[in-house]
């Protein structure tokens, strides 16, 4: 098979990179490689059990047209300073004004028109004097709320555009390779079941977001693409009730709080804010269980919940963070025997666990109800735990009541982006017809940042005339 463009990964990297092409009136062949399920036939059945039924092949929540896009909680970051570097690759100025511009497209397929955050300066002040009395930096980034239901039929919408404007797309299909000739990369071999295929293309685009993070890092490996070990995320999910952050929901709908606490000083920040939202659970390979928070527009929990996340940043000789962070997923997974564990943090400063009938009786009621009481801290690295713990009790000085000891914390949340591909302006790696996108490739984290530097591939490709 050949084809002019070939996109791996139907995320919003992939997603948009076509987009583009086809508004940019390209007459090149565009093919579309996804190993999940179109928008359509992505369903939970969790809706149905109640509980996680770890489904096979994949999990429908991370795998599929828009990735985990559709199912996430649908936040579109507005800033240049929220979602990864890109900045540093392009420049900050043409990322906020491709900011603008991926937004408008958003609108056009049903993105809420209402933007958070905005419009409450003097109450920003306020929240912000106390970040700064308390040792933290408030990151005021407008949000665009999709909602996890409004985004699936606003990337339905998305799949449909393409496809009539003869967009090729393959599902069920998964990338076991590229090919390559020499140092010029020709396609990718791709399977389904016993079914093989090999595909050649003028460009091969990889865009296989979080989830195939670890999978290109070993193509990186084998192949000699060009890269370093980045920053790996690992952290919690935090809940309270939605009365702690009130005023924060109300002012900014998500905070994004950035601090450095002692001893140890990694960065350690809060991320993806769900007022009135659920905890949700996502599966990756090999059974791993990983915590996330789902918001929607209109269903509606009595509780708040964030990710609060530690990065670390390896040097020589190691070269594996993917790695370690899922050994300590592993770890948490093994001693909830499969399930993501919850904890309140009375019980972590107290060096107690947490029992079930604790948290039956306790303000806070967990919205991931197969969640197991136990202890966290019996699988956190040391580091990691003691810069969540003293995020935590710096935040409260921002959010009275935020490190109450009833507050939840859920674990493994881990954000598989770490390895970075080398790559110029222009998205090209050292393997000539190569180029990688999205958070796969290291340089973004999230919808926003992802869609963007899909939308600048598709201009790289379909030049003006």
């Amino acid at each position: 098979m050949k084809t002019d463009v070939l996109i791996i990964g139907a995320g919003p990297a992939g997603i948009f990179t076509a987009l583009e092409m086809i508004r940019r009136g390209t007459k090149d062949r565009i093919l579309i490689v996804e190993k999940g399920q179109p928008v359509e036939k992505r369903h939970c059945p969790k809706d149905i059990t109640g509980h996680c039924v770890n489904c096979k092949p994949y999990c429908h929540i991370t795998t599929g047209f828009s990735g985990a896009g559709a199912f996430s909680d649908g936040k579109l970051s507005l800033s240049y300073e929220v979602g990864g570097d890109l900045p540093d690759l392009v420049g900050a100025e043409l990322v906020q004004d491709m900011i603008h511009y991926t937004d408008s497209i958003y609108l056009e397929f049903g993105a809420d028109t209402k933007i958070e955050g905005v419009g409450n300066a003097e109450k920003v002040k306020i929240i912000r004097k106390n970040a700064i009395q308390a040792g933290l930096k408030l990151v005021d980034c407008p949000i665009r709320h999709l909602g996890t239901e409004k985004a699936q039929d606003l990337y339905l919408a998305i799949e449909r555009y393409l496809q009539e404007k003869g967009v090729e797309m393959m599902f069920g299909w998964e990338c076991e390779d590229l090919l390559l000739v020499g140092e010029k990369c020709v396609g990718a071999s791709i399977r389904r079941g016993n079914e093989t295929c090999q595909i050649e293309a003028a460009h091969t685009v990889v865009a296989t977001g979080r989830r195939g993070a670890d999978w290109l890092e070993r193509l990186c490996a084998e192949h000699g693409i060009a890269h370093q070990p980045g920053t790996v995320d690992i952290g919690v999910r935090v809940e309270v009730r939605n009365e702690v952050m009130e005023f924060v929901n109300e002012v900014l709908y998500e905070s994004k709080l950035i601090g450095y606490p002692r001893p140890f000083k990694n960065k350690v920040r809060t991320f993806c804010q769900n007022p009135g939202g659920f905890v949700s659970q996502e599966n990756y390979d090999n059974a791993l269980a990983v915590v996330n928070g789902h918001s929607y527009k209109d269903k509606k929990s009595e509780n708040t919940n964030l990710a609060i996340l530690c990065s670390h940043n390896f040097t020589t000789p190691f070269n594996q963070p993917i790695a370690y962070a899922q050994k300590v997923g592993e770890l948490t997974n093994m001693l909830g025997d499969g399930h993501i564990m919850v904890q309140r943090f009375g019980d972590i400063l107290d060096g107690k666990r947490t029992w079930q009938r604790e948290l039956s009786r306790s303000n806070v009621r967990p919205t991931l109800p197969d969640a197991v009481a136990g202890d966290i801290t019996a699988a956190m690295p040391y580091r990691a735990m003691t810069n969540i713990i003293g995020f935590i009790q710096a935040a409260d000085q921002v959010v009275p009541g935020f490190a109450a000891p009833e507050t939840l914390l859920y674990s493994p949340e881990l954000k598989f982006y770490s390895n970075k591909v080398k790559m110029d302006e222009d998205f090209n790696t050292n393997i000539k017809g190569l180029h990688c996108l999205g958070d796969s490739s290291g340089w973004t984290r999230g919808l926003m940042m992802a869609s963007v530097m899909g939308v600048l591939m598709g201009r790289k490709l379909t030049p003006e005339n």
